[in-house]
């Protein structure tokens, strides 16, 4: 590739160098001389028109070998319902658009060649015409209503409220990791709040709330196989993007702004591994977001387990409240001492009324 870049570098400045060569009959236009050489403007116009041939050709050929060359890396191999729903409406718009580009390319460039400069003709003057207006005018606009129609019902799919047997999971990110929390048995998260956040307690789960108390936080994301999985985004500082490109996921994490997304894997890590040849493949949660200078290890693996796996790995998992005794009994505590002086007050009424 290098080196057909160098290749290309040097004709180019052939051309260039070439080009100049001609700078004199340009320079006697400008000092008001009409005497030009004979067959100067024929010869230039001539290599002029054949080199915009020869770059639609050139070019085009170059667009197509880059284009084929990276098709495997453009197209990360798919593994959920929604990336079906993406990547079709995606490669629709591509094909309309491509189409028109050839088009339009085309007839520039061969336009260029055919209606080159020639002292003894005249270009034909047509100033207008409706019809072609209007033509030209519709034809674009439908085509536009049915792609912005089509886009419409793909992002009404995506967006659409998750399945209740969703397999919910809050993903929230912070400079510069991701952090995760599962619900625990009761299939229900706890409540969190930003002003709870400490060294220990990175969530600020409120584990006064009876539905924190079973919630873990593990070290990788592990979701099953053609289950719904939802993703309730947060982030603690900055804007991140949370970005899973093998599922199509992309939706950013907005700081005081939770977001979600929804989707369903279709192929497991090891379905994908055989798929690829690579048996170190792994899903990975990337940010997008360029989010300050620890952006680049704003990384974390998703595992797709077999259904019976996913439950099997649930199984093991440790509840945070478990792992961390002294956080949630601080919280206890805390819960005990209010009780406390509410009955000390409500005792200080009955006092005073008496």
């Amino acid at each position: 590739m290098i080196t057909f870049a160098i290749g290309l570098s040097i004709v180019l400045l052939f051309v260039v160098l070439f080009l100049l060569f001609r700078i004199g009959t340009l320079a006697s236009i400008f000092r008001g001389s009409s005497q030009r050489a004979v067959g100067t403007t024929r010869t230039s116009n001539r290599v002029n028109s054949t080199l915009f041939l020869l770059f639609l050709i050139g070019g085009g050929a170059a667009f197509a070998w880059s284009f084929a060359d990276s098709w495997d890396t453009m197209n990360l191999p798919l593994a959920s319902v929604h990336g079906e729903w993406t990547d079709d409406l995606f490669w629709t718009t591509m094909v309309v658009i491509g189409i028109v580009f050839v088009i339009t390319q085309v007839l520039l460039f061969i336009y260029s060649f055919k209606y080159q400069h020639q002292d003894d003709k005249r270009a034909y003057y047509y100033p207008h015409n409706n019809k072609l207006e209007i033509v030209w005018t519709m034809i674009p606009a439908v085509v536009m209503a049915l792609l912005v129609f089509g886009g419409w019902k793909t992002w009404t799919k995506i967006t659409s409220a998750a399945p209740e047997d969703a397999v919910v999971i809050e993903v929230m990110g912070k400079q510069f990791n991701w952090m995760v929390r599962y619900p625990g048995a009761d299939g229900e998260l706890g409540v969190a709040k930003h002003t709870l956040i400490t060294a220990t307690n990175e969530f600020g789960v409120d584990f006064s709330d009876p539905a924190a108390m079973d919630d873990f936080m593990p070290m990788e994301i592990h979701v099953p196989k053609g289950q719904p999985v939802l993703f309730k985004i947060r982030s603690r500082d900055v804007i991140h993007s949370v970005f899973l490109p093998h599922f199509r996921v992309k939706m950013d994490a907005v700081p005081g702004m939770p977001t979600k997304f929804w989707f369903v894997p279709t192929k497991t890590t090891d379905e994908m591994r055989s798929e690829t040849g690579n048996p170190d493949f792994k899903y990975e949660l990337a940010c997008t977001e360029i989010c300050g200078r620890g952006h680049f290890a704003m990384r974390y693996i998703l595992i797709v387990d077999e259904p019976e796996d996913y439950q099997a790995w649930l199984a093991k998992q440790t509840p945070f409240a478990v792992q961390n005794p002294e956080v949630a009994a601080k919280f206890s505590s805390t819960s005990e001492q209010a009780v406390a002086a509410n009955k000390t007050e409500k005792a200080e009424e009955v006092k005073s009324e008496l």
